[in-house]
This record gives C-alpha cells, structure tokens and sequence, in this order.
C-alpha cells in the first residue's frame, strides 16, 4: 500500500485555489443549461418567446400552413408555412394586451410564396421604351422568370384573444409589405412600406367589406387545453382560420432599382402597378390565413425548460 506523504508547503498553498477551481466549474455546469436552456415537451415551439422581457406573461406561436393572399385579379397561394411567434404583456387592471416581438426578432418569418405566371404575369414589356425592352427580352430569354412574393413585418402587431376567440373584427392586425423578389426586379421591390404598410385585421369571425368584395367567414378551429395543477396553461386551436377582405394595399416602389442605375424604376414600378392594378383600394382584396396557433403561459414555458 502506498502511503501519503505530508502535503507540503506548496501544496497547501494550492488547495484554496483548486477549491475554488472546483466550485467555480461547478457553478458553470449548472449555470451552463440555464443559459442554453430551451423549452421542451408541449411547450417547445415558444423557444423564441420573449419571456425575459419585463411583463410577458403570455407565449404565442401560430403556423400558416395554406390560405391565399389576393390583391385584385392576382392571387398568391401559401403552399410554404409562416410562422408568427413572440410574447404578449397582459394587463388585466387596465385590460390592455401588448405585442412583444420574438425573442430573436423573427416574428413572422420571411416565407417565399411562388407567383404563379411569375414575371411574365407581373410585367408588362410592351410599355417599356426600347432600351429596357431589351434588357427584358434577355432575361426572359435565360428563362428565369419565377417570383417570390414574401410578407414582412413593418410595423407593431396588436392583438386581442378576447376579439379572438369572439370572432370580433380586428383580432390581430399585421401591418406588412409584400417583397416581390426577382432578378429583373431587383432587391427593393415592394407592395406596402413601413409609411404605407398593408394593414391586415384579421379575425375567425365574419367579414363586412366593401363592394365588390363579398363577407367571408373565419374559423375558430379546434381547440386544445393543457391544464397543469388546476390552470389552464397552453391553448392550441387547430384548423384555425384568420381572414380578413377590407384591406387596402398601396402602390408598389423600388422595382428595377438596379437596371441602369435605377433610371427605369419608375417605369418599372408603372408596369407591376399596371399588372397588381394597384393601388387597390379597400373592397378588392383578401387574405386567408390556415394553421395552427397555440397560446402559453410563460410560466410554464420557462417552467418547461
């Protein structure tokens, strides 16, 4: 058996030191998933929910899954999922409920939605004078003519579950732009802007728009409570449909911003104007969000973590 020799003198010098070596390694490992913790099981999708935030005591995650937005005689279908999510701050003395953007600023992600007809439907080349009528020849010629059209938050999101869950107007409103995204269109083509933005009120209840626009009906969907030690702790309503037929959408600017130094954006924004008819005043246009939207403690999503 080997015996242990007497520490010596630098050895007790040491010992405090890989003490505190030792707490502070323990400190960090413990530290360590408090900081990189995320929520998990039911409460999972609320991982960008800013519950750090003084006041957020409500988590919302909402995906759209299918749906059309519709501006006149243009429709764009959702066949990719958008997401919304952030945090809401109620204020039950005052009744007020205030939007809290994600956690990692993506509230509403930027989801492409393919235009059908793409640039040949938008454009219009037969307005164009002859040097950006060549310039468009060649680019049809390459074949590349798909656009995108993605929705991007510009504005602050106002919420109530109250009018929500009623069907009463204005539930939610989402003030956005439509980018539409193609190389002849460049990267500053807009439908909406931050000082004219696309109002969208949405509801699950029924419409009332102006003429020619007809009422349409919003969906509840199906819902699904958690209820944890007496609470009611996560709502999921399914099948929910958000719609909304009284928005107004402005002008488009920006298109064509890099052909020749942007000396042709003004026409080109003419031609998607011509093509969208815009502006579209309020009565012709639509937006019908379907998905899934869940609301959360946050309690129980930091609980979860």
């Amino acid at each position: 058996m080997t015996r242990m020799g007497k520490p010596h003198a630098g050895g007790r010098a040491m010992a405090p030191l890989l003490a505190a070596a030792v707490v502070s390694l323990a400190v960090l490992g413990f530290a360590a998933p408090a900081l990189a913790g995320k929520p998990t099981g039911r409460f999972a999708n609320f991982s960008q929910c800013p519950t750090k935030v003084t006041g957020v005591n409500f988590c919302v995650f909402a995906q759209t899954s299918s749906g059309e937005f519709k501006i006149k005689k243009t429709t764009v279908p959702i066949t990719k999922t958008i997401t919304l999510q952030g945090g809401i701050i109620d204020n039950e003395a005052a009744e007020t409920e205030t939007w809290v953007n994600a956690a990692n600023g993506e509230t509403i992600s930027k989801t492409p939605q393919s235009v059908p007809g793409g640039l040949l439907k938008i454009m219009a080349p037969e307005f164009f004078p002859e040097p950006l009528k060549k310039i468009f020849n060649e680019f049809i010629s390459k074949g590349i003519t798909g656009v995108n059209a993605t929705t991007e938050l510009v504005g602050n999101i106002t919420i109530s579950r109250a009018a929500l869950l009623g069907g009463a107007p204005d539930a939610l409103n989402l003030p956005v732009r439509v980018h539409l995204e193609n190389e002849f269109l460049g990267p500053g083509c807009y439908v909406g802007s931050k000082a004219h933005p696309v109002n969208i009120e949405l509801t699950t209840g029924t419409t009332s728009p102006k003429l020619p626009n007809e009422p349409i009906k919003g969906s509840l969907g199906e819902p699904e409570a958690l209820v944890e030690e007496g609470a009611l702790t996560l709502l999921v309503l399914k099948k929910n449909e958000l719609v909304n037929n009284t928005f107004a959408a402005p002008e488009a600017e920006g298109c064509g911003s890099q052909i020749l130094f942007g000396l042709f954006t003004g026409l080109v924004d003419d031609a998607v104007d011509s093509e969208l008819e815009l502006p579209s005043v309020s009565g012709n246009n639509t937006a019908i969000l379907k998905g899934t939207l869940e609301n959360g403690t946050a309690a129980a999503v930091v609980k979860s973590e």
